[in-house]
C-alpha cells in the first residue's frame, strides 16, 4: 500500500513540474524586434497599439528613441515615425521621453514607417505645443524598407583571404559588433563567425542615419545585423595586418 502511495505522489509530483516547465516556456515568449511586423503587440503594462489605417492616422504615446528626423514611440511597436524638418529648433532628440500627440501618414509601400505631418508635446494635462508642422510627407531617402530585407543575404565569410565570399556580390549582411573611434563615431564592424570568434572586420566609410537611429535602438544587444552596400577590398597583403576585409556603408542595422 506504502508504495502504491508513495508512486501516485511521485507521478502527480512529475506531472506538476511538466505543467510548471510548460507555463514558463509560454511566458517567455521573445519580445518583438524594433521596427518589427506592424501586427507586433505592446510591452506589458503599455496599452495597445492603436490601428494604423491607410492615411492620416492621429496617434499619441511617449518618445522612447529619437535620433535626427527618426523617433519610436513604444505604445506603436512595429512602426518608426519620422519628422523631416526642425522640431521645436532641433531635431526629434527634442520629443525624447516626452508625452505628445502625433498627425502621420501611413502607406502600404513603406510599411514600417509613419510620415509626420504635425507633433504636439504634452505640457499639462489640459495643454498641448505644436512643435512640428509639414503639410507634405516624402519618405526619406536613407530609409532602409523591411522589403529590401532579402536583397541582402548572408555574407558567409570563413576567411580573410578568401574575397570571394564578398566581391562581386553588391550587398549583403553580417553579424557583428560595431567598432567605435574615439569621437563616437562608428569606423568599423567586428564580424563574427558561427563560432562567435571575430572572422575580420569591414571598414564603415559612411552609415545612413535611419541605420545610426537603429543602432540606438538595439543598443541592449553585443551583436546584432549590418546590411551593407559592398565596396573595395583592402589589398590582400595588407589584410593580414588588422584583419581589415572591405569598405562598405551602413544602411540598416537589425536583429535578423
Amino acid at each position: 500500500m506504502f508504495h502504491r502511495n508513495k508512486t501516485a505522489v511521485s507521478i502527480s509530483l512529475c506531472f506538476g513540474a511538466i505543467l510548471i516547465l510548460l507555463a514558463g516556456g509560454l511566458a517567455c515568449k521573445k519580445a518583438p524586434e524594433p521596427g518589427a511586423k506592424p501586427e507586433a503587440q505592446a510591452a506589458v503594462g503599455e496599452p495597445a497599439a492603436a490601428t494604423i489605417q491607410e492615411g492620416v492616422n492621429e496617434l499619441s504615446g511617449t518618445v522612447k528613441s529619437a535620433l535626427g528626423k527618426y523617433f519610436y514611440i513604444s505604445q506603436h511597436p512595429g512602426f518608426d515615425f519620422v519628422a523631416d524638418g526642425p522640431v521645436d529648433n532641433a531635431d526629434a532628440a527634442a520629443l525624447l521621453n516626452k508625452d505628445v500627440k502625433v498627425k502621420a501618414v501611413f502607406n502600404r509601400d513603406t510599411p514600417s514607417l509613419l510620415v509626420a505631418q504635425s507633433i504636439d508635446i504634452k505640457e499639462s494635462d489640459i495643454q498641448f505645443k505644436n512643435v512640428f508642422t509639414k503639410a507634405d510627407t516624402p519618405v526619406p531617402a536613407d530609409y532602409f524598407s523591411q522589403k529590401a530585407r532579402p536583397d541582402y543575404a548572408v555574407l558567409q565569410i570563413s576567411n580573410i583571404n578568401k574575397s570571394e565570399d564578398w566581391e562581386g556580390k553588391g550587398k549583403g549582411r553580417v553579424e557583428g559588433k560595431p567598432i567605435a573611434g574615439a569621437d563616437g563615431k562608428i569606423t568599423a564592424i567586428s564580424v563574427l563567425g558561427a563560432d562567435g570568434k571575430e572572422v575580420g572586420k569591414v571598414i564603415v566609410d559612411s552609415i545612413s542615419e535611419f541605420a545610426t537611429y537603429y543602432i540606438k535602438k538595439l543598443r541592449l544587444f553585443d551583436t546584432f545585423w549590418f546590411y551593407l552596400n559592398i565596396k573595395d577590398s583592402v589589398a590582400k597583403n595588407l589584410r593580414a595586418k588588422n584583419k581589415e576585409l572591405f569598405h562598405a556603408d551602413v544602411v540598416f542595422t537589425g536583429l535578423y
